[in-house]
């Protein structure tokens, strides 16, 4: 089964393809995709990457969680389903 990684705090210059390179170290990298928003076109500053080995993904959070790369230090983990998340509460009102 793959394995879904959520990669953070990535700078507006971090492409796809630097994502691919750097993850590949660990394993096989089956698909990569940062975030963009709609409106600028730039990086939100996050994205996943999807490898098809479980221990591989493990490998590659610890490997490259809190790496810096474009200055920036990467927040790398495994990325829960949307229905394993969580739910946040808000104490506004």
């Amino acid at each position: 089964m793959e394995t879904r990684l959520y990669v953070g705090n990535l700078s507006e210059e971090t492409t796809e393809q630097d994502l691919r390179t750097m993850f590949s170290e660990a394993g096989t990298v089956s698909s990569v995709n940062v975030v963009m928003d709609r409106k600028t076109g730039k990086s939100r500053g996050f994205g996943f990457v999807s490898m098809p080995d479980e221990a591989e993904a493990e490998k590659a959070v610890t490997l490259f969680n809190a790496k810096d790369l474009h200055s920036h230090t990467l927040k790398v983990n495994i990325s829960l389903p949307r229905e394993d998340r969580p739910v946040e509460t808000s104490d506004k009102q």
